[in-house]
């Protein structure tokens, strides 16, 4: 499916507010309410929309501490970066792994309620994890904002005017 430039401002929406209603969206991109449905239904049937979701408040939930770990495997084994990679998905508190080009294989993101809880983690679960060489934690300090998806994938303001 090729994106036109209409898609692409339903994309910028969406990716802004995913619960901006369809007649919301039309209205912005100047299309009929159907019109607009058939290209969002498009959008998702086509994998340009995987999903909709909310960015959850990480402190406001009690989890203070996020840690970016790097992890070396013993092996590039497809069958055992399988293995290590459902292990992974079980342990709650990872919220990102990518396998990764470089010196490690795989990064995680985890957020932690606080430091003994990262340290908890660490010993119940990464440490116990299959196929690990090595384990490197780094804490994040801060969270620089950035433009965020949609501005950063296709530039710009947002259709609709800035906030839209």
């Amino acid at each position: 499916m090729q994106i036109d430039r209409i898609d692409a401002a339903i994309l910028k929406l969406v990716a802004v507010d995913a619960r901006a209603s369809v007649s919301q969206i039309a209205g912005k991109v100047g299309l009929s309410q159907s019109a607009c449905t058939r290209r969002i239904q498009g959008l998702e049937s086509s994998g340009h929309i995987t999903g909709y979701g909310a960015r959850l408040g990480h402190r406001r939930l009690g989890f203070h501490v996020t840690a970016l770990v790097d992890i070396t495997l013993g092996t590039q084994v497809e069958e055992d970066l399988a293995q290590f990679e459902r292990a992974v998905a079980e342990i709650d508190g990872i919220i990102e792994c990518a396998l990764v080009s470089g010196a490690q294989d795989y990064r995680l993101k985890i957020v932690c309620r606080d430091l003994d809880d990262y340290e908890r983690m660490h010993r119940e679960h990464l440490g116990r994890l299959p196929g690990v060489n090595t384990i490197s934690s780094s804490f994040v300090l801060r969270a620089v904002p950035t433009r965020g998806e949609a501005e950063a994938l296709f530039g710009g303001a947002v259709a609709g005017g800035a906030g839209a």
